[in-house]
């Protein structure tokens, strides 16, 4: 979104709108996709989000939602529903949009809606583990690393471990989470792309293992990252 210059891109949008008007169903859906994310993403500073800036989003979002399951483009029509967690924040809310997401997939012989499959079981298997279920969240993180796996996507798969690995954790699995999170450090270190927040999980394992010294390594090395 215009490196966060949401406004410039509605002018942009509100632009084209005549054009979008006579154009077609997929045209429609994605100009007003791209409008409630000017409203509503992951982009946003949550401090500027406002009622009424949920109000535009969720109504642009769902006109989106509208065309896209009437003109059958599963792929899109899960992407304004899992839009909606952008507005309906709590997590009860945004199990049941990934939940309607999912179903959407499952339904679907689309590509475009396959392709979904691992990031929306990410974020169920997210909503879940914020409201405590964590042998559901679980399943949702080994389905989304699966998938990963699949597509040979090893970003995604440390991704998906790093979740997994996580939630061992939560559950007192702590020699489990550490292996996995120290084979997470080994691994995102050779592909030259280190993570502060595989260095936050070392320390906080450290730190219930009773290791300060190496709990506060990790914690200045999640630091320098964020610097």
């Amino acid at each position: 979104m215009l490196r966060k210059d949401f406004a410039a891109a509605r002018d942009m949008l509100r632009a084209i709108s005549p054009d979008v008007a006579e154009a077609g169903a997929e045209a429609k859906a994605r100009y007003w996709l791209e409008l409630g994310r000017s409203y509503a993403s992951h982009r946003h500073d949550p401090t500027t989000q406002t009622p009424e800036s949920a109000r535009l989003a969720r109504n642009a979002f769902s006109t989106a939602l509208k065309i896209s399951k009437e003109a059958k483009l599963d792929g899109l029509a899960v992407d304004a529903l899992h839009m909606f967690v952008f507005v309906d924040t709590a997590p009860e809310d945004q199990l049941k949009w990934n939940q309607e997401a999912l179903a959407v997939i499952a339904a679907s012989e689309q590509p475009e809606a396959k392709r979904w499959e691992a990031s929306i079981s990410s974020n169920t298997g997210e909503a879940l583990y914020d409201l405590r279920k964590y042998d559901e969240a679980l399943k949702y993180f080994r389905r989304a690393l699966f998938l990963r796996e699949q597509s040979e996507d090893s970003q995604g798969a440390r991704d998906a471990n790093w979740h997994i690995a996580r939630v061992l954790r939560v559950q007192n699995h702590i020699d489990d989470a550490l292996a996995i999170q120290l084979r997470l450090e080994r691994e995102s270190e050779a592909a030259q792309q280190p993570r502060a927040y595989i260095y936050e999980e070392l320390q906080l394992l450290y730190q219930v293992k009773g290791e300060a010294n190496r709990a506060r390594q990790y914690e200045q090395r999640a630091k320098a990252l964020q610097r």
